[in-house]
């Protein structure tokens, strides 16, 4: 009955802190003057009506003798307000605007298209990433001061060092470019599951994952040796279990119970790295697109991008929060 409460409230939190990071966002990009990109050939009273018809602009005229259109914006809080009221009565997320390609395109529909990549990257990403981290970390917890823990130790060191943006660009230019092993950039492309994209995928991949192996390695090695030299693994061998039995049976259990947390709060991380990496190997996820909402000024997108994100990473603090409670029992016996 406590978990359930306890729950209920964190989501409570999460939807009132969401709400509030939205309308910063909202009112942060209304501050910028509205840019209204018309190339050649396009009709500029279209694209005009377009952001009156939305709400965000008004008493738009063109002038004869300049040639230019003015108009007026609509004041902010008016304009979240027709924005919401589009959302919940109709469904209605908003269409492309200053992006050429989406221009006219519902920004919904443009988004589950864009979706998968972007989830599949992170997938992989930490489906490697944590048994290889996990695995480094046990194996320099148990060879504490040897050899072994010392290049696992170094390595860690480098990985962690380097930006994601600086290992895409070395695993691009070595592994893409000199050695021809991947191709440079992932292109479009619908059928994912596929080897030919599966392994235009990995250069992205081992791109995020790699810092992700090294924070894992670092954590999981600091845990289990703090856990290895505790009192009750004293009893266990005491009771006639070997070092291996004891380890596995009550030091890698007590070891895990704050690393799996670890593990979803590293997922955040990656997946805001992958804004970066999705750009650099043109894979056609979200987050490029994210970022070309970011230049172009697309309202709806952004807004739209933006709380993808905040509602993944504040969906992923619940989840830490209440895994506590179901991984560690001291937990919810120290709540009661």
């Amino acid at each position: 009955m406590y978990m359930l409460k306890y729950t209920l409230k964190r989501i409570g939190l999460m939807l009132m802190t969401f709400c509030i990071i939205m309308i910063m966002c909202f009112v942060l990009i209304k501050m910028l003057p509205i840019v209204v990109n018309v190339q050649v050939g396009q009709d500029a009273k279209l694209i005009y009506g377009q952001l009156e018809a939305r709400g965000y602009i008004c008493n738009v005229v063109y002038d004869e003798t300049t040639r230019m259109w003015s108009f007026d914006t609509v004041p902010v809080m008016i304009q979240f307000g027709n924005y919401l009221r589009r959302i919940f009565l109709n469904g209605d997320f908003g269409i492309g605007v200053s992006m050429l390609q989406y221009r006219n395109q519902p920004v919904w529909d443009v988004f589950v298209e864009k979706l998968p990549p972007t989830v599949l990257i992170n997938v992989y990403s930490t489906l490697i990433g944590v048994p290889i981290g996990l695995g480094l970390g046990i194996l320099a917890a148990l060879k504490k001061n040897k050899w072994q823990d010392q290049v696992i130790s170094v390595g860690v060191i480098l990985l962690i060092s380097i930006p994601s943006i600086v290992m895409g660009l070395i695993i691009q230019y070595v592994f893409c470019y000199r050695l021809r092993w991947f191709p440079l950039s992932m292109g479009e492309g619908y059928d994912y599951f596929t080897w030919p994209m599966f392994r235009a995928m990995l250069p992205a991949v081992f791109s995020l994952c790699l810092s992700s192996i090294a924070g894992y390695a670092r954590y999981t090695r600091a845990e289990l040796t703090e856990v290895l030299t505790g009192e009750f693994m004293l009893l266990a061998r005491t009771k006639g279990l070997t070092r291996g039995q004891a380890t596995v049976r009550h030091a890698l259990r007590n070891a895990m119970v704050p690393i799996f947390p670890m593990i979803l709060s590293e997922f955040v991380a990656v997946l805001s790295g992958s804004l970066i990496i999705e750009s650099m190997y043109n894979i056609p996820g979200v987050g490029g697109l994210y970022l070309e909402s970011i230049r172009d000024q697309d309202y709806d997108f952004f807004m739209l991008l933006s709380g993808f994100y905040r509602l993944v990473v504040l969906a992923a603090g619940i989840v830490v929060d209440i895994s506590y409670g179901f991984i560690d029992p001291r937990i919810r016996m120290g709540a009661k």
